[in-house]
């Protein structure tokens, strides 16, 4: 019997890595794994070795030049002087040695969780070391320094001509992914966000919908500051469930950030837990309704390694393979004691948090308010 999900990850993943000062640290993809793995979640027959995305599969997104660009910033350990005018080793985003095969490795990962769901051989498959969404054409942004999630809707579009729904979650807009498929109708991208008003990238703003045959299939939530759980699923699940049944694709794409929880150092939202237990849900229960299952998912923020992108991970492989969590369970006490010696802070004891833990609101209703009336104006000219 083949497994419903596939879990794309090899160690190499952890070659991505600016420096140690950096908060982008791929440390959370082993925390995440052990905990899966503590819990039981993941049997050896479900994982599967990324492989390297040919210049081919690059260049579908990204301009030639910038790949020269990223080869020669990792091949050198003086950072040659075009790399500023390419985004390259600035603060946000360094140069490391080795820099295009690690990030070929990643968008490779996705890709190869693409051919997996196209070809049949499972439903859904997850690549948690992708989500680099801010990559652009000719730049690299927000840590990112080729886009896997544009390579792999351009790979899905030319090999396959299906329409896909892109969902994106992280804190951050995917204004990577939005910019690479503002023009085309076969392409619909929807951003759960905090606003752009304190945050980067600045935009997604609720009026960006889209150019030419293109406009309508942009949809941009810009929530709230300080946004909590009840707000963001309402918003969440209304416009989602709405704009995907009137575009059905043909196959779901979701960048699956976890930088919305109120402990994530980057950010202003206020969400706990609870929003990683249903965020997923809905887009597996779409994904069936919608097209026989295929979900392509893959990781994207996250910057509380310790506390909060194991559990939210965790969360939506559980979801994905079927064994999702109807309770609180404990963490296994295995994971905290070979974690809590390195970690900062002390590992959390449930996977869910109690209220009274959760931060105060202020100014809830207003915000709360504020963010329904997003719901009309984001659907305002989605697909019907």
């Amino acid at each position: 019997m083949r497994p419903a999900c596939y879990f794309v990850h090899s160690e190499a993943y952890k070659q991505y890595k600016f420096n140690d000062e950096h908060p982008f640290n791929q440390k959370r993809l082993d925390l995440t794994l052990d905990l899966m793995q503590k819990y039981e979640l993941i049997k050896p027959n479900q994982f599967v070795e990324p492989r390297y995305a040919t210049t081919e599969e690059l260049e579908l997104i990204h301009d030639p030049n910038y790949i020269e660009a990223v080869k020669k910033c990792g091949e050198s350990e003086k950072l040659p002087i075009i790399a500023a005018s390419y985004g390259l080793g600035t603060e946000d985003t360094p140069a490391f040695p080795g820099m295009h095969e690690a990030t070929s490795l990643i968008v490779g990962g996705t890709l190869r969780a693409a051919e997996l769901v196209m070809s049949g051989e499972c439903d859904h498959a997850v690549n948690l070391a992708g989500g680099l969404h801010h990559g652009f054409r000719g730049r690299a942004s927000g840590f990112c320094v080729y886009n896997d999630c544009s390579v792999v809707i351009a790979y899905l579009r030319k090999h396959y001509d299906a329409k896909v729904l892109y969902i994106d979650t992280d804190a951050h807009h995917g204004d990577g992914v939005q910019w690479a498929f503002y023009d085309d109708p076969h392409v619909l991208t929807v951003s759960f966000h905090e606003t752009g008003k304190y945050l980067f990238p600045g935009t997604g703003k609720i009026f960006e919908r889209g150019d030419g045959q293109g406009f309508g299939y942009s949809i941009n939530v810009p929530f709230e500051p300080f946004t909590e759980d009840e707000s963001w699923l309402d918003v969440y699940e209304q416009v989602l469930s709405e704009a995907a049944r009137g575009f059905k694709p043909d196959v779901i794409v979701t960048q699956n950030g976890c930088d919305s929880h109120f402990l994530d150092p980057l950010t202003h939202l206020s969400c706990s837990m609870e929003i990683y237990r249903q965020i997923p849900k809905l887009a597996h229960r779409l994904a069936h309704e919608l097209c026989d299952g295929r979900l392509i998912a893959t990781g994207g923020g996250g910057y509380d390694i310790w506390r909060v992108v194991p559990r939210a991970w965790t969360l939506l492989w559980a979801e994905l393979s079927d064994q999702g969590f109807s309770d609180n369970p404990a963490i296994p006490s295995e994971w905290i004691d070979r974690w809590q010696a390195d970690s900062p802070v002390q590992l959390p004891p449930f996977m869910f948090e109690a209220e009274d833990v959760l931060p105060d609101i202020p100014r809830r209703p207003e915000i709360t308010s504020k963010n329904k009336l997003y719901i009309e104006k984001a659907l305002l000219h989605a697909p019907k």
